[in-house]
């Protein structure tokens, strides 16, 4: 390779725990590493094995394959320069060598609830239930392999880098962190103590070399990655040993780091304990995603860029391309301890499971796919953390209380609920989960944390709160909101208006099945149908004839915010849109033209003096510009919802190839970064793979 490739790959087990890195194997990012332990699951997450430092010894010469970047800005060794191959499927793949030799790794990190679960999250036709897992089935540990081939012996000696921290900081040096090693029969246990407080144990197994203890720290390690985000950007490591293995041609070494001590019941490491894994993980992904197939066609705009086209995605069966961005929405799926029930990671490598982005992410996720269990089990268990009408946007790790700062995940979680209903008419779980909606409408309308209420006069939602940001568009700079809000967005009341609309047709079906007093439900549709009927027509006080287009907000004291941002284009994208055929067509019009870029929609007019074009910089500059223009790759999936709706017939005036190319061949290679850049070329940022990004994708790949 001429150059370093610092593109990503993201492995992940279903706990929150995940390995990280790039193609030419360099770490540049604080979370880079081989084994990122969630120890309460999916948090408590802690770097335990930074990665296996390779060299291998032929003939008296020693290559190094391993490439690091320094503090000091050197580049050493350059084990890159070696690298002759990388693939991402089905597993992680890189091939070193020369004309005499070849030195193949493969990493997996296999599915941490257990091997008696092959399919724990949702699969069609899977048995098994998030809350039956009994703890000792947690499992997070990783599988590396090696292969050999050359005309001489090899001598391979892999050196372990380790540490004990939280992935969000670095680790230094200090007096007052030790790590302990004990050895035995092919295995190394291995924990850290620091200041008398003993770390996370874990051990490293192998079925061939021999260790050697050698205890040293590698100091000063650099990452770019986070020199460019403004934050810590240096980390030291410490060896315990290294394994010394010799290889004739054409053999092996398997190695596992395992989270716990050595236990005399767990199963021997072999020379098919990787094949094993990888075909056990392949049955649980085909088990999982066999029945979603590509029978629905090919997306508008998408078929006639496969063909005589340069980009990756146009030489690739599209069924092909297809299964692989299902499988990659399986890796934000966690199950999380605190609740005994399902959870999704809003992104990788920093976020943790969020109520918003889970709820808006979940039909493309499980609705679209046929995880049906799955959808119903992340509805039932937002719903009952419901407190206040308010649905959680975050959960606590252990014994705390929910966070629930957002205004629109209690409706956006009255819309999902009302989409899966339609896609499996399961009555019962309405029966269930009615008393939520109906908490929800009660707090609304008699006032809420925040000061969310409907306002009397015109039926629509207000909030006022200082300090806070409760939409989507949450950045805050100094204990400010950078786009703060307050009073009626436009998004937030076209989804009270859904809301209602969905009450009044549930309250209907509930009088139709006789499950209480049906006289009740149909007064109460009544009532629902009669509010959401002047919700529609306050509506209307968000039309800016001038711009012809939706005002973003209507402002405490009345005043109007006329700055063009997506949340137009959300309000149409509804199940229920309280917007007239005209109107949309015109917001539609002036969105694609100001907003719409090949990889999602802008936060902001680039013609809007706050419109700012790059999200670079420290975190002041970056949450400065996280919805001042940047691109929100998730925003397509609704700007395709409204133009379907308000334009049926005419093609998409989107290119589906730039953000399929990315998905394959940029950023993190198998997903889609959470933003881009609000100028060309639109570089990608933010968190490299997002849930709702790909779940957006999946949702409307296939018309």
């Amino acid at each position: 390779m001429a150059d370093l490739d610092t593109r990503e790959w993201l492995l992940t087990n279903g706990l929150g725990g995940f390995a990280s890195g790039t193609v030419s194997d360099v770490r540049t990012r604080t979370y880079h590493g081989w084994l990122f332990a969630a120890t309460s699951p999916p948090s408590g997450r802690t770097l335990l094995l930074s990665h296996l430092e390779a060299s291998l010894e032929i003939g008296g010469e020693v290559v190094v394959a391993g490439t690091n970047f320094w503090g000091s800005g050197q580049i050493e060794p350059t084990g890159y320069e070696l690298l002759r191959y990388f693939q991402i499927n089905p597993v992680p793949k890189w091939v070193w060598g020369d004309k005499e030799w070849q030195l193949t790794r493969r990493m997996i990190m296999p599915s941490g609830l257990g091997e008696n679960f092959l399919c724990p999250t949702g699969g069609i036709g899977e048995e098994a239930s998030f809350s039956k897992i009994p703890n000792n089935q947690y499992c997070h540990r990783i599988l590396v392999h090696y292969s050999y081939e050359g005309n001489d012996v090899g001598v391979l000696r892999l050196r372990l880098l380790i540490a004990n921290r939280n992935f969000h900081h670095q680790q230094k040096e200090t007096s007052d962190l030790l790590f302990s090693q004990i050895l035995g029969e092919r295995v190394i246990c291995l924990q850290s103590i620091s200041a008398g407080d003993f770390g996370t144990p874990w051990q490293l197994r192998w079925t061939r070399g021999e260790y050697q203890a050698e205890a040293v720290w590698y100091w000063n390690y650099g990452l770019p990655e986070e020199t460019r985000r403004g934050l810590g950007d240096r980390e030291d490591l410490y060896s315990p040993g290294y394994l010394n293995v010799i290889l004739q041609p054409g053999d092996t070494v398997t190695l596992e780091a395992k989270v716990g001590f050595p236990s005399n019941d767990q199963t021997p490491l072999n020379y098919e304990t990787f094949s094993k894994a990888v075909e056990a993980e392949e049955s649980r992904l085909n088990q999982i995603f066999s029945s979603t197939s590509m029978s629905k066609g090919t997306p508008r705009g998408l078929e006639e860029n496969l063909v005589n086209n340069s980009n990756p995605a146009a030489y690739m069966p599209r069924d092909t391309l297809w299964q692989k961005i299902l499988r990659s929405s399986e890796q934000f799926i966690v199950h999380r301890t605190s609740i005994s029930g399902p959870s999704v990671i809003a992104g990788y490598h920093w976020f943790n499971d969020w109520g918003r982005d889970t709820l808006i992410a979940l039909p493309g996720l499980t609705l679209v796919t046929g995880r049906f269990k799955l959808a119903k089990g992340l509805l039932e268990t937002f719903g009952r953390y419901c407190r206040h009408g308010l649905i959680p946007n975050g959960f606590p790790d252990i014994d705390g209380e929910p966070s629930y700062n957002s205004i629109d995940a209690a409706l956006w979680w009255i819309e999902t609920l009302g989409l899966y209903l339609e896609a499996t008419q399961d009555w019962d779980f309405l029966v269930a989960q009615y008393p939520v909606v109906q908490q929800i409408y009660k707090a609304f309308i008699g006032g809420t944390l925040y000061n969310i209420q409907v306002d009397s006069t015109d039926g629509l939602i207000s909030w006022d709160a200082r300090g806070v940001a409760l939409t989507w568009m949450d950045a805050l700079v100094e204990g400010k909101a950078v786009t703060p809000r307050r009073g009626k967005p436009v998004e937030v009341n076209a989804l009270w208006f859904s809301a209602l609309c969905w009450s009044a047709q549930w309250a209907k079906r509930l009088s139709e099945i006789h499950v209480g007093d049906s006289l009740k439900f149909l007064k109460q549709a009544q009532r629902y149908s009669q509010q959401a009927q002047q919700v529609k027509e306050s509506l209307q006080k968000y039309w800016n004839s001038q711009l012809r287009y939706l005002y973003d907000s209507i402002e405490p004291d009345d005043r109007r915010n006329s700055q063009i941002r997506p949340n137009a284009v959300l309000a149409l994208s509804l199940y229920h849109c309280g917007f007239s055929q005209s109107q949309g067509e015109q917001i539609l019009e002036l969105a694609t033209s100001r907003l719409l870029t090949p990889y999602g929609l802008r936060s902001l007019d680039p013609y809007d003096p706050e419109y700012i074009g790059r999200y670079v910089g420290d975190s002041t500059q970056r949450d400065s510009a996280y919805h001042q223009g940047t691109v929100w790759s998730w925003l397509i999936g609704p700007f395709i919802r409204s133009w379907e709706r308000f334009y049926p017939d005419e093609p998409l005036p989107f290119d589906w190839q730039p953000i399929l190319d990315s998905f394959l061949n940029q950023a993190c290679i198998g997903s889609i970064s959470e933003i881009f850049d609000g100028d060309p070329p639109h570089n990608p940022r933010g968190a490299v793979a997002q849930a709702w990004s790909v779940a957006e994708i999946i949702r409307h790949f296939p018309k």
